[in-house]
């Protein structure tokens, strides 16, 4: 097997392959492009260089072909010496030198080396399966062919007289037709609007009812009511039916149930534990509340809340209702 198709295999796992007492090919990985004169979609890809200031052996090539031919190191930095010196003449004569998926090589007017890269291989590994792709530009004229198509849904006839009387009034009927399909965009739009605006207010009606349920669960009080000064007022003396009491209740809520049967359960075991339960009625949501216990006295609401909390349940809470 010739040199250059060690040194593709190598390409493929090392940036940088040195032949010796000849140069170096180097890769590096360029990212995706678009060639625009061609409209073609380039995939990732390294870029193939030559150095040839980069000509001390490394070991890289020479123990590769050794390995791969089973040779020792030394015979086969000779077998490599000879092939880079046929190299060299050819291109001192002249001539071209092409290593096939690699590029070509040959000597400038003032005695460089020059290298052409083969396009045709990607030493990407991450690339492999790309290809390129041509797309061609897409050219839109919607709006022109249903002009069209309007100007011939639309029936008139032009006399010889309509004629002869003044210009036509096709270009008219161009401009109307325009005219009719902003219109429809326009109306399209709206109700695209008004569509959006009633699901944000469903939305926003949804996250009250969950505002609603969470300072329904929420414990109202974690530190000593507000007292506020006693304020007398003169007020004439009328008989009135006796008032509903004022006083506020504060339960401690042990959960609330769907089924009557489970929360009449729950009151069961509660008061086998020697907890004062009761069941306290349907809350905003339907369902059936049950309290471990209800205090008039916050603070001896909010103590009992706290041991009930430790050994009962961390789920409790307190509701305070008049």
């Amino acid at each position: 097997m010739a040199p250059e198709q060690y040194i593709q295999e190598l390409l493929y796992r090392y940036n940088c392959v040195v032949v010796p007492e000849f140069g170096a090919f180097l890769t590096q990985v360029k990212s995706a492009f678009i060639q625009k004169s061609t409209n073609t979609f380039h995939p990732p890809t390294k870029e193939i260089s030559f150095n040839g200031q980069l000509s001390t052996n490394d070991g890289l090539l020479v123990s590769y072909m050794a390995n791969a031919q089973e040779i020792s190191y030394e015979d086969m930095l000779e077998k490599l010496m000879e092939t880079v010196a046929v190299w060299k003449k050819e291109l001192r004569d002249g001539k071209r030198l092409e290593l096939a998926g690699i590029g070509k090589l040959w000597y400038n007017r003032e005695g460089k080396i020059q290298f052409r890269p083969e396009d045709q291989v990607n030493y990407l590994t991450t690339s492999f399966g790309l290809a390129s792709v041509v797309a061609p530009p897409v050219v839109r004229e919607v709006l022109k062919e249903e002009v069209e198509a309007l100007e011939e849904k639309i029936p008139f006839i032009i006399t010889p007289e309509e004629r002869n009387q003044g210009p036509s009034l096709r270009p008219l009927l161009k401009y109307a037709a325009v005219v009719l399909l902003a219109l429809s965009a326009g109306v399209t739009g709206y109700r695209f609007y008004e569509e959006n605006l009633d699901k944000n207010q469903i939305a926003r009606t949804r996250a009250q009812e969950i505002v609603t349920r969470n300072i329904q669960e929420a414990t109202f009080f974690n530190a000593k009511p507000v007292e506020l000064p006693a304020v007398t007022l003169p007020v004439a003396k009328k008989k009135k039916a006796p008032a509903k009491s004022n006083t506020k209740m504060h339960h401690i809520i042990a959960g609330a149930f769907r089924v009557k049967a489970n929360a009449e359960k729950k009151i069961r075991i509660l008061k086998a534990k020697g907890y004062n339960s009761a069941y306290l009625g349907l809350s905003t949501y339907g369902l059936h509340q049950v309290t471990y216990g209800s205090f008039e006295d916050p603070q001896e609401a909010l103590a009992e809340l706290k041991d009930i909390r430790q050994k009962e349940s961390p789920d409790a809470w307190l509701l305070s209702v008049k």
